[in-house]
């Protein structure tokens, strides 16, 4: 590069044009998937204190929704269960449960708009009276009995319609008991986005309001990864390819922006970040007390993540940012 005053790069800053013309990283709603949360009962729209704008939806208040979401050309939404304490037990049987407020949420979203892709949480924490996202013995989280029943309800989501089922729970090897079963039971054509390298982080503390899924007791490091190891998290990222992921995630983002880029370098797989309640929570409060402007910082935040290499972005913001950018 020539020095100044040869080289000014200004020049391609003075005008929107040409700030338009050259800019390196878009990103555009069909970039982003849309979490909902998914209640039992009838003619619930609840919204979230901690999520300002976020809700829990009852499945017969869905349709509506799921037009708006469709209409905004956001290709993608990933739903979590909520139920109430009678319907949980210690091994949430009621996650894989034909009849479950997943399964009948997949069911009523494909018959109002059967192209959009249905994404499913897998995982036990939502289901389980003890909040751990396995079963429980003695005080721990075993992994292997917990793997049968994280493939039962990704089966049970396949069965109702899911497009892609998605495990958060950490387990080891329940990518590949997951692949096994879907591909035995007749859904070998079913993806699988691992949430690959999913970290113990504070940033999840709204969403386990929205969700009722709190730990009744300890917490999840036992398995979930420590934020402070980027090699391992490119660990359980190889791993989970090898066990037969289709896409990998890494969660949360904004903290996390240097395990996006590196597993973008390393991997060839559809790479999807997670921008997760936390994150999303302080924007609104930040915004809520007139500090910012959210318009203008949610953009900049979506447009770091996608720069840091993420191909797709599960976020709170996903219909303000789609509203915003067809303005």
């Amino acid at each position: 590069m020539s020095p100044f005053p040869i080289t000014r790069l200004r020049r391609l800053r003075a005008s929107a044009a040409l700030r338009d013309l050259v800019r390196e990283t878009e990103i555009s709603a069909r970039d982003l998937i849309y979490p909902l949360f998914i209640a039992e009962g009838a003619n619930v729209q609840q919204e979230i204190s901690a999520m300002p704008g976020q809700y829990r939806w009852s499945v017969d208040r869905l349709p509506r929704e799921i037009e708006q979401i469709a209409a905004l050309k956001i290709p993608a939404v990933l739903l979590f269960g909520v139920l109430e304490p009678a319907s949980k037990d210690q091994t949430g049987s009621a996650s894989w449960d034909d009849h479950g407020v997943v399964q009948n949420a997949i069911r009523a979203i494909k018959r109002v708009a059967p192209e959009l892709v249905v994404i499913t949480d897998v995982c036990l924490c939502e289901y389980t009276s003890h909040g751990h996202c396995g079963i429980v013995k003695d005080g721990r989280v075993p992994n292997d009995p917990t793997l049968e029943l994280l493939a039962r309800q990704a089966v049970s989501h396949a069965r109702a319609g899911a497009d892609i089922v998605a495990p958060s729970d950490m387990m080891d090897g329940r990518v590949a008991a997951i692949r096994a079963t879907l591909d035995r039971d007749g859904f070998a054509d079913t993806p699988i986005l691992a949430y690959a390298a999913k970290f113990a982080s504070g940033f999840y503390g709204p969403f386990r309001e929205a969700a009722a899924s709190t730990p009744q007791f300890g917490d999840r490091r036992a398995y979930q990864m420590d934020p402070a190891n980027a090699r391992e998290a490119l660990r359980e990222i190889e791993l989970d390819i090898a066990e037969g992921a289709d896409l990998i995630m890494v969660k949360p983002a904004l903290a996390y922006l240097d395990l996006i880029a590196k597993a973008r370098a390393h991997f060839d797989l559809p790479l999807v970040a997670y921008n997760v309640s936390g994150e999303y929570s302080m924007v609104k409060a930040a915004s809520a007390n007139g500090w910012i402007d959210e318009q203008r910082i949610v953009i900049e935040i979506l447009t770091a993540i996608k720069r840091a290499g993420a191909d797709l972005i599960i976020t709170y913001h996903a219909p303000e940012f789609a509203k915003a950018m067809s303005q």
